[in-house]
């Protein structure tokens, strides 16, 4: 196909697409009335599935497929930055030099981290009742265990960071997402159906699936951001230029 059929193709299809595009925009609720009739039908639909906060309602039930291929955008993206910033043969790395810290430094990153593990935690385990949940509690999680790197250095951070039991934890995350949605097939339903059993609303136990599909996302966010950086600290602190030879090359 040459190009300028190609660009013909596509003339033609975007010319379609954007027809009914505006048609679509034409039949959308005016901005800034009462009438919003999506958001109406998604709360009722939260609360029919025991489910406090309707935003994770959509996010983890209602349109729970499209939330597993926002993560998988996420896993994508970390898998891709491991390959292109992995060691290459030629390239010479060595141990960070230790840097001074000040004790005040040291003692507000000593404090605010377990502080703010502990509020990540809490915005995962409550995504079904609050606002928070996985993408949000994650970040904070991730975010939390790199205090140890502004509060000291790389090389206490490296301490505290396993980064290989992370790496599979966002696997574990990634794939978990995938398999609860198996739950609906087996229960005879849909992928990704809410076949569990709702419990009390406004409690912890309750949503049914929802609870489990955001834990999952909750893991796979904190790994997968907690791996990102990794990558881009490891390139900006520990690669050193090869040492020169005796005939001055490289």
């Amino acid at each position: 196909m040459s190009r300028r059929v190609r660009g013909t193709v596509f003339l033609l299809a975007a010319a379609v697409f954007a027809v009914f595009f505006a048609l679509t925009c034409t039949q959308l609720p005016h901005f800034g009335t009462a009438d919003h009739p999506y958001g109406a039908r998604a709360v009722a639909a939260a609360v029919r599935q025991h489910t406090a906060n309707a935003v994770s309602s959509v996010n983890f039930d209602q349109r729970a497929l499209d939330t597993l291929g926002e993560e998988s955008i996420l896993f994508g993206a970390v898998l891709g930055a491991v390959v292109l910033l992995r060691r290459a043969r030629d390239e010479d790395r060595a141990e960070p030099a230790p840097r001074p810290v000040l004790p005040s430094t040291l003692l507000l990153g000593a404090g605010l981290l377990p502080v703010t593990v502990l509020v990540g935690g809490y915005v995962v385990a409550h995504g079904q009742l609050s606002p928070g949940g996985g993408f949000q509690g994650g970040v904070m999680l991730a975010t939390g265990l790199h205090l140890a790197y502004v509060a000291a250095d790389y090389r206490v951070l490296r301490r505290v960071r396993p980064l290989a039991v992370f790496a599979a934890l966002d696997a574990v995350g990634a794939g978990a997402f995938t398999l609860l949605g198996f739950a609906g097939l087996i229960a005879g339903g849909a992928f990704l159906e809410n076949v569990l059993p709702l419990g009390t609303f406004n409690q912890l136990a309750s949503g049914g699936l929802v609870p489990l599909v955001n834990a999952a996302v909750g893991v796979e966010v904190a790994s997968g951001v907690i791996v990102l950086v990794a990558q881009f600290l490891d390139q900006a602190v520990e690669i050193d230029e090869p040492a020169q030879d005796a005939g001055g090359r490289r």
